[in-house]
């Protein structure tokens, strides 16, 4: 039996016993049972229908509730694994790949320069991994918001956090309406800022980083419509080299956006730097 059919059952079982009782007292016992004995039976006649067969059915129904429960939990798990295999995929596999094949390179170098030259490159690649485990690792401890820290807390404790690693001085402009995104949103959402700000550290050579939000209603549109907006003033960075083979990072920040329906933008600041900036909706209507 169907979780929507147990429901129904619940809801229309009482009201079809009364149904019942009133049709057979008015129809064959109204000589045998009085109007007021009828009237003292028919709350009984529910009552016991609901010690017996009512009951059962609410068990039934408990018990669905924490299979669909421990399924949703089961869920979740599994999306977040694999999350996290798309990560480690994309990201550090590769990455390990690339440096066995340069291992493999050294091996066969004929001279002390193509030695020196493969070694720092081996450097560069076991540097990147090493940056790229961190991140993944922080992903990972940082995308479940707990209940009791605000949306603003989240923020400004990863700000703190890229401020004390990097030394790059964050300015926030945060002018989204609370309640327009949903939990689920706002874990996204932070991890799309945390991956562009981790870019902005390890590429940009930034000093200054500008964090920018607002909703709809700031700006004359539709009031559930968002805008946030991280754009540095660093070197800032062609699109051939946002896309090109090796870059993971934009790829999974666009993969996030597209997976909330959002829109993700990257794009030269002006006058100098790199500006990314997600537009969607959230859920506040």
């Amino acid at each position: 039996m169907s979780y929507k059919w147990l429901k129904w059952l619940i809801l229309w079982i009482p009201t079809i016993t009364i149904g019942l009782w009133e049709y057979v007292r008015h129809t064959l016992l109204l000589p045998y049972i009085s109007m007021d004995l009828g009237n003292y039976l028919a709350p009984v006649f529910v009552f016991l229908i609901t010690l017996t067969l009512l009951r059962a059915l609410f068990v039934k129904l408990e018990h669905m509730q924490q299979s669909l429960q421990r399924e949703g939990v089961l869920k979740a798990a599994f999306e977040e694994r694999e999350q996290l295999a798309r990560e480690l995929h994309d990201g550090i596999s590769q990455t390990l790949f690339m440096l066995s094949v340069k291992l493999d390179k050294l091996e066969r170098a004929q001279t002390n320069s193509d030695v020196l030259q493969t070694t720092d490159q081996l450097r560069q690649t076991v540097r990147h991994v090493y940056d790229d485990v961190r991140q993944s690792i922080a992903n990972l401890q940082a995308a479940p918001l707990p209940a009791d820290l605000s949306w603003m807390q989240s923020i400004h404790h990863l700000i703190d956090e890229i401020e004390q690693t990097s030394g790059i001085q964050t300015t926030v402009e945060w002018h989204m309406r609370d309640g327009l995104l949903s939990h689920k949103q706002k874990v996204e959402l932070l991890a799309i800022m945390r991956e562009a700000l981790m870019n902005v550290q390890k590429h940009a050579r930034a000093e200054h980083i500008v964090i920018r939000s607002e909703d709809g209603s700031k700006s004359g549109e539709e009031s559930d419509l968002f805008r946030c907006m991280i754009k540095d003033d660093g070197e800032g960075i062609s699109e051939e080299k946002l896309y090109e083979k090796g870059k993971y990072g934009v790829k999974m920040m666009q993969e996030r956006a597209a997976a909330m329906g959002w829109k993700l933008t990257l794009q030269e600041g002006l006058p100098h730097g790199t500006e990314v900036e997600v537009v969607g909706r959230g859920v506040d209507k």
